[in-house]
């Protein structure tokens, strides 16, 4: 069942929207970026570093280690290159499915998620507590083969879970459903390197009503506990892998990524 259809709270994905540059976003996204920007300028890099972090990895995956299936968990609203559109540029015949809770998104997703020919594209109507649904559903729209590997994708999307959620247990439980060979990669805020700006910031995102957690990098680290990482680690995500050029601070950019495989 999709998600109210609700323009006044902001929403995780809407506010992300608004704070890469995009147009679909109402006024309640906005203020709450706006806000949150004022106690730190730097949420206005994250994301778009976040970006650059979901390229490199992407590639990786699809050109290097071979996958050939993607589950994309908190998708947000599309923002080209997408998953579909870097993994399918190496190889035409990618799976991916994507995931979110937002109306808006839903209805982006349907329109603008296009697979090539060679290839297949799902949305798949649900948040992260929804594993076994989403699994169940990505199964039965016969785009994800989980006999095969297939690398899930969870960007930017466990801060906002608590610990009451039980973000660590989520995660295994759906690398447990994964065969051998899959992947997991993930990029999660961290107050490591500006701690009082980003607890500024997110207060106010939990003033708007947006649960937002932060964690440092033992912390990150282990949502990839019985994992094989990939080198170089967990990292800040200007350090995995960077293109060249890039100038930019850890702390400008604050979130923590890696990538890791099943056995």
């Amino acid at each position: 069942m999709a998600a109210p259809f609700d323009t006044d709270r902001p929403h995780p994905a809407r506010v992300y929207d608004y704070l890469l540059g995009g147009k679909d976003n109402f006024a309640p996204d906005r203020a709450a970026a706006e806000a949150g920007l004022k106690v730190n300028p730097n949420a206005a890099t994250a994301p778009l570093q976040n970006r650059a972090f979901l390229r490199r990895t992407v590639r990786f995956l699809a050109e290097e280690a071979g996958v050939r299936q993607f589950l994309d968990i908190g998708t947000g609203l599309p923002t080209s290159p997408n998953v579909h559109e870097l993994a399918q540029a190496i190889d035409p015949s990618c799976r991916i499915v994507y995931v979110d809770n937002d109306p808006i998104v839903l209805a982006h997703a349907r329109a603008l998620l296009t697979s090539a020919p060679e290839g297949r594209t799902a949305y798949v109507d649900a948040n992260l507590q929804d594993g076994n649904r989403i699994l169940q559903a990505a199964e039965l729209l016969e785009n994800l083969d989980l006999d095969r590997p297939v690398a899930l994708l969870l960007f930017a999307i466990l801060h906002f879970l608590d610990e009451d959620d039980d973000p660590y247990g989520l995660v295994e439980r759906l690398m447990a459903a994964l065969p051998s060979g899959s992947y997991l990669v993930l990029s999660h805020i961290t107050a490591d390197f500006e701690p009082e700006e980003w607890a500024r910031f997110t207060a106010i995102m939990r003033k708007q009503g947006i649960t937002t957690r932060l964690r440092n990098r033992e912390e990150v680290a282990g949502f990839f506990d019985g994992l094989e990482l990939v080198e170089p680690g967990v990292v800040p995500i200007l350090r995995w892998r960077p293109d060249a050029g890039e100038s930019l601070t850890d702390a400008q950019a604050a979130l923590y990524g890696g990538v890791a495989r099943k056995a």
